[in-house]
C-alpha cells in the first residue's frame, strides 16, 4: 500500500481529508516536537477507530510534512508512490 493509499483509507474511515485531521492534531499540539508518536496513536485510534500503520501515516505528515522519502516513488513495489509529496485535500480533489 502506498504512503498515500494509507492516507486515502483514513479519509474513508473517517470522512476527514488528512488536512482536516493534521489541522486538528495541531490545535491539540500534536505537532510539537517532544509529543511522541503513542500519543497520536492514541488519539487517532481514540477519536476514530484508526489502526497504528494508517496513524503512522498522519503522525509523518502532522510532525514533518507532506513530503516523503523518495525511496519508493516510481518504483513497481507495493509501496509506491507517484511523487515524493502527499495530497493532503481528499482523495476527489486531487489532480489526475
Amino acid at each position: 500500500m502506498s504512503f498515500q493509499a494509507y492516507l486515502d483509507a483514513v479519509e474513508d474511515k473517517t470522512g476527514k481529508t488528512p488536512r482536516a485531521l493534521v489541522e486538528e492534531a495541531r490545535q491539540r499540539g500534536y505537532d510539537a516536537a517532544d509529543v511522541k508518536a503513542g500519543v497520536i496513536i492514541a488519539w487517532l485510534n481514540d477519536e476514530y477507530g484508526i489502526g497504528r500503520g494508517h496513524a503512522m501515516a498522519l503522525v509523518h505528515v502532522i510532525k514533518k510534512g507532506p513530503r516523503i522519502s523518495t525511496k519508493h516513488v516510481g518504483t513497481s513495489g507495493s509501496h509506491r508512490d507517484a511523487t515524493d509529496m502527499l495530497w493532503l485535500d481528499g482523495r476527489a480533489s486531487r489532480p489526475a
